[in-house]
């Protein structure tokens, strides 16, 4: 039986790199690359002269196999990405656990990962954070995705390209407050690495000036409101006054969103489970008093 090994490279600097990552890809049989034009370079750097095969989001499922039967033949295969730990928002993920599955031995191999680099200088707490990687492009999924995370505390940590950033700061503004402090650390570890710090709504301002440019990673302060907690029934009570009211399921899952600072969607699907009747009984009561 073979090992993958889970092999950390630099995310800009090449001095990065560790003596162990060096040994690793020097003598494992095959590297399992993201782009091996990319890492050719990094290779060639170091003299490492072990052979590639490409293993990215467009190839996974046809190489997936190939990579578990080669391991199961004793093979030793280093997985790499372009830069950073693999299966950090990339496809790697779906290779370990196959091994795991098939229980081929996994080892990782740390090294540099942009997230917790740029948490690491951010000056925002780091006792406990989430990573949420990319945000979804557009549309509904990325509306859900910015609602759940409306009142969480923890500090958030989220990849952004440039040309997506002055389209994702004013929907961050929108979903978690201009005034939440945020970081935004860009081309880290490489010769223009930079660190802006503000709040969101500043941030907006400055790149509108400014023309976005390399890599972006985005730490974001937790929300620090204390969330009072409903239960179902309370949430089904309100609703049910403010539908009494004439307000569509719709309007008063919007209004309540706003005064609990919950998902709309989270409530207009509750406000769904109230049956008919119940409105017509409580707009009754109202007509009594």
């Amino acid at each position: 039986m073979g090992t993958l090994y889970v092999v950390g490279t630099p995310i800009g600097n090449l001095e990065d790199m560790t003596f162990r990552a060096v040994r690793i890809l020097q003598t494992v049989d095959l590297i399992a690359a993201e782009d091996t034009r990319h890492t050719g370079k990094l290779l060639q750097h170091f003299e490492v002269k072990t052979p590639q095969v490409s293993y990215h989001e467009h190839n996974r499922t046809e190489r997936l196999s190939e990579l578990l039967t080669k391991l199961a033949e004793g093979k030793a295969i280093a997985l790499v990405t372009d830069a950073g730990m693999p299966g950090i928002s990339d496809p790697g993920y779906e290779l370990v656990k196959a091994c795991i599955e098939a229980e081929i031995p996994v080892v990782p191999i740390p090294g540099a990962t942009a997230g917790i680099t740029a948490l690491s200088a951010a000056g925002l707490p780091t006792d406990r954070f989430v990573f949420e990687g990319f945000l979804p492009a557009s549309g509904q999924a990325r509306q859900k995705r910015l609602e759940l995370l409306q009142a969480e505390s923890r500090t958030l940590i989220v990849y952004e390209s440039p040309h997506r950033l002055r389209a994702t700061l004013p929907d961050l503004a929108n979903s978690l407050g201009f005034h939440r402090p945020i970081v935004i650390a860009r081309e880290l570890t490489k010769l223009h690495e930079e660190f802006w710090r503000g709040t969101i709504e500043e941030a907006i301002a400055h790149y509108r000036q400014k023309e976005p440019r390399g890599e972006f990673t985005l730490v974001i302060a937790g929300s620090q409101a204390e969330m009072p907690v409903f239960s179902e029934d309370d949430l089904k009570a309100e609703l049910l006054q403010i539908m009494a009211q004439g307000v569509s399921r719709s309007q008063a899952s919007r209004q309540l969103a706003q005064i609990t600072k919950l998902s709309r969607r989270q409530l207009y699907q509750l406000a769904l489970s109230i049956p008919g009747s119940d409105l017509e009984v409580t707009k009754e009561n109202l007509k009594e008093k």
